[in-house]
């Protein structure tokens, strides 16, 4: 790092993105291409970090980072995707003359990005943002547990099934070409894309009928007639639910019998 010292430096900063489908990607802020560690940085000179803070604290640490849309780097429609969501970051300096020598500067994972006209602003969160979060669980009437997960213990294997897109509407509301296995199978459950420009990503469904599937959050593109999509049955977490449906109460988490802040107001005249 002795090209800090110097009276004057190449400076220049370094973006490794490596998202959660294994992609990663680099970019620069010098205005030619850099390769460092095996990685070829692109030059995206519009890209502006936010200042960096580091200190021994245990506060959470972020920063942002702005650049504008390119479709050969970052496009709206993968931030749409929600293909960057989540992704790990690490950001460094470097003398552009001599990039193996670079001093890296934070790193964390991208959390809420914003679209704005040709650019976009991503706010990086720091390993200590972990620490906001909490620690134990809370009561609730409702089950904590995610359906088919080691709490739950339902067996998915039979609630996961292939179907084909015959119809999609802007909405998110999508017709596929077989039925569910009972009503409202798919409500509170997932559907994963296989193919198409959607392939990889999930969504939550907000509830199903028949053939049609309806998206809590419709795709950033309609895909095309005949893409292939997994339906993965869902639960509401309601213990009756659990009773009738799954036959699973004794692996229910949550505690729906347990007396609230609304005990006083739940009968009339008490």
């Amino acid at each position: 790092m002795s090209w800090l010292a110097e009276r004057l430096t190449a400076l220049a900063f370094l973006w490794r993105i490596e998202r959660r489908d294994g992609v990663t990607i680099g970019f620069t802020s010098h205005d030619r291409d850099i390769v460092a560690d095996g990685l070829l940085y692109r030059a995206s000179p519009g890209m502006v970090p936010s200042a960096i803070t580091r200190s021994d604290s245990l506060e959470p640490g972020g920063m942002e980072v702005s650049g504008a849309l390119n479709a050969a780097a970052i496009s709206e429609e993968d931030l749409a995707a929600g293909r960057f969501d989540g992704a790990a970051v690490t950001v460094s300096a470097c003398d552009w003359t001599n990039p193996a020598d670079a001093v890296r500067l934070c790193r964390g994972e991208i959390g809420s990005v914003a679209r704005e006209g040709g650019g976009f602003t991503a706010e990086l969160r720091g390993p200590a943002a972990i620490l906001d979060r909490a620690v134990v669980e809370q009561t609730s009437p409702e089950c904590r547990a995610t359906l088919g997960d080691r709490r739950c213990r339902v067996d998915m294997a039979a609630r996961r099934r292939l179907a084909r897109v015959i119809d999609m509407d802007g909405d998110g509301m999508l017709t596929v070409d077989r039925t569910e296995p009972r009503d409202d199978a798919y409500g509170w459950g997932r559907l994963r894309w296989l193919d198409g420009d959607s392939a990889g990503r999930s969504g939550a469904i907000r509830r199903s009928a028949g053939a049609t599937i309806t998206l809590a959050i419709p795709p950033a593109r309609v895909p095309a007639a005949g893409a292939l999509v997994e339906l993965i049955e869902g639960c509401d977490r309601q213990i009756d639910s659990c009773i009738t449906r799954f036959g699973n109460a004794a692996n229910f988490r949550g505690e729906p019998h347990l007396p609230g802040n609304d005990l006083l107001t739940r009968y009339p005249g008490s």
